[in-house]
């Protein structure tokens, strides 16, 4: 995928992994238009424009209209917006599932449903989306998140293959671990006493630009989990034996009731 000249819209761009794509993108030659429900946190940047946009709102599909309208020349999706809580799922609100869902899951399926024809009529374009380990891997605490994650997997998967014989390119890139603001301290004192590694945003931001100039379809990231992916895939016994060792510390931090 060529990046120089093109026109991104980055989706969850003024902050964690998508904030760490916006200079990368800049310096290969692209032009950036960042869309948040915060666009005034981004300041004045050169080649990045900054508009509103709320994935979580009833009309999406409608803001996906205008804003198109006022950027007819975008050519490409980058959709790293997203929404998680750990918590028990009997502890967790509706309205945090519901978030999630909806930031995760649905925001992405509208994008694509506006975006996709368009592309196809002018002949190029490209949806990207990024999902996570979880989206392949179940794990205690995180049970609306996976759901939304495996859900934008599925999506991906499907979506690309329905657009197989159009010019439009669909890439599906899974990072493991992220240290970023959207999680709290306590996720990451866990993720410590699992031994899991966190990768910084800005070698996952490089990542994604590699998947996106190599076209790969779908790129998993870090070691092991992207082994315990395909276990899981074809043995999920294996799996499920090694997460049940890891439980009583899961639910240790379950249990404190300060992570949700």
């Amino acid at each position: 995928m060529r990046l120089h000249d093109r026109v991104f819209l980055l989706l969850g761009g003024t902050g964690g992994i998508g904030k760490a794509l916006v200079d990368p993108l800049v310096r290969a030659g692209a032009r950036v238009i960042v869309a948040s429900r915060q666009p005034d946190r981004l300041g004045h940047r050169e080649g990045v424009s900054a508009v509103h946009l709320d994935l979580a709102a009833p009309d999406l599909d409608q803001q996906l209209e205008r804003l198109s309208d006022a950027y007819p020349d975008i050519d490409g999706v980058i959709h790293c917006a997203g929404q998680n809580c750990f918590a028990a799922l009997g502890a967790m609100a509706v309205s945090e599932l519901d978030a999630q869902l909806t930031v995760n899951l649905r925001s992405a399926m509208l994008v694509a449903r506006h975006f996709s024809p368009r592309f196809e009529k002018d002949g190029y374009g490209a949806l990207v989306f990024v999902g996570s380990t979880f989206g392949s891997i179940g794990f205690p605490g995180y049970t609306a998140y996976c759901a939304s994650k495996f859900g934008l997997r599925g999506f991906t998967e499907a979506l690309r293959r329905e657009l197989a014989d159009t010019p439009v390119q669909v890439l599906y890139v899974a990072p493991r671990a992220t240290a970023t603001d959207m999680n709290p301290e306590q996720v990451n004192e866990l993720n410590r006493a699992l031994g899991n590694t966190m990768d910084a945003p800005e070698a996952v931001a490089a990542e994604i630009l590699k998947a996106m100039e190599n076209d790969d379809r779908r790129r998993f990231l870090g070691w092991p989990e992207k082994l315990f992916v395909v276990i899981n895939g074809i043995l999920p016994r294996i799996v499920d034996k090694a997460m049940l060792k890891q439980l009583p510390v899961i639910r240790r931090f379950l249990n404190s009731g300060v992570l949700s």
